[in-house]
């Protein structure tokens, strides 16, 4: 084991489980507030998973952040993908001017992004591109290893240090997206090598591909595996051979994000599978996940049933760039509102005797025959 690796597993470490007493703590505190019991769903589950992430029961997400690791595949050369690679480039300078779709939804619900190239095929002089680039690309996966294995290690570490500082300049909940062309082919491959699917159970069409390319990306995803012999049982040496340079820093922000005790929300088919990376390298991590929407891309549903996690919406999105999270961080806003503001049967002046028999049992499911 190389020193680098040392060190990543060295992190992984401090990696802990959440605050069961402070979960317990909100728990009690939903059962005392003036509504029936559980009325208010998946807003109850996430202000008690929040407060076990941070240790205290009422929480604010005054400070929302969007990183956005963005790099190139060299599998593209391939055809796999309908749009050139230039346009990795160009919407990883577009994500910092508030250009494109997930830059504007984030601006719009005070999500700040941090963009972060770690692969991008070319020289980046936008300042507010964040450079931490491994190298100009990855190699292309049906000739042989996607990068090193030294390589996906700083990498991942890299999403490690970016979600550290982030967490350090203050932020409270960050999202996990991407910017890469050809990145559902290598996320496919992934995915595939993970749970050991069939290539075409976990393969969509990405950003749109005709009949033809799409036949040829299903064949390209399984010569890779078949050429490359990646280890299911090692994560980095899947992402090493099969993988990108984006999959790996993404699963090292979801890494970094529990490390500093913040909850990491998902978007779309590349971030959950970079997700489910980093669970299998430390399956604490899946305590502080929070998947935003269901992915139009078929391969997610198999990861997220693979973490065992449900989506918190379904508006039928496929745009990635983490699109979804802002989306989800307003969901998260109306958790802590529900906890922090909400009166008490007390408080209210409501004597909730009546509702003793009913928190005995499951007094509002109606049961079919």
């Amino acid at each position: 084991m190389s020193n680098t690796e040392s060190v990543l597993y060295e992190r992984i470490g401090g990696i802990t489980g959440l605050s069961t007493n402070v979960m317990d703590a909100a728990r009690k505190r939903q059962a005392e507030l003036a509504k029936p019991p559980g009325s208010l769903g998946r807003l109850e589950d996430l202000s008690v998973q929040l407060a076990g992430i941070t240790g205290q029961v009422r929480n604010t997400l005054e400070h929302k952040e969007l990183l956005v690791f963005c790099a190139d595949n060299g599998v593209v050369e391939e055809g796999v993908a309908s749009a050139p690679q230039s346009v990795t480039l160009s919407q990883t300078i577009n994500l910092t001017r508030r250009k494109t779709g997930a830059s504007v939804i984030a601006g719009h619900f005070g999500c700040h992004v941090r963009v972060c190239d770690v692969g991008v095929n070319a020289d980046i002089s936008e300042p507010a591109v964040i450079n931490r680039k491994i190298a100009y690309g990855t190699q292309n996966i049906a000739k042989t290893a996607a990068m090193s294995r030294e390589q996906a290690v700083r990498a991942i570490l890299t999403g490690m240090e970016l979600a550290a500082e982030t967490a350090k300049d203050g932020a409270n909940v960050i999202g996990i997206g991407e910017m890469g062309i050809g990145n559902t082919t290598t996320s496919s491959a992934v995915l595939a090598v993970l749970t050991d699917s069939v290539v075409s159970d976990v393969t969509g069409r990405g950003g749109g591909i005709t009949d033809e390319s799409y036949q040829k990306k299903l064949r390209v995803i399984e010569t890779a595996i078949q050429l490359n012999q990646p280890d299911k049982d090692d994560v980095i040496d899947v992402l090493a051979k099969v993988g990108g340079f984006d999959l790996c820093a993404m699963c090292g922000a979801f890494l970094g994000a529990a490390r500093m005790r913040i909850p990491a929300v998902i978007d779309g088919f590349i971030s959950v599978v970079a997700a489910l990376c980093a669970v299998r390298l430390c399956p604490n991590v899946r305590k502080y996940l929070i998947p935003s929407h269901a992915s139009y891309e078929i391969g997610y549903r198999i990861a997220i049933d693979e973490l065992g996690l449900a989506p918190l919406f379904d508006l039928g999105m496929r745009l990635g760039e983490g699109s979804g999270c802002p989306i989800a961080m307003m969901m998260l806003d109306a958790a802590c509102a529900v906890m922090n503001d909400m009166a008490t049967f007390a408080e209210a002046d409501i004597n909730d005797n009546y509702l003793t028999d009913i928190r005995r049992t499951d007094a509002f499911t109606v049961k079919g025959d």
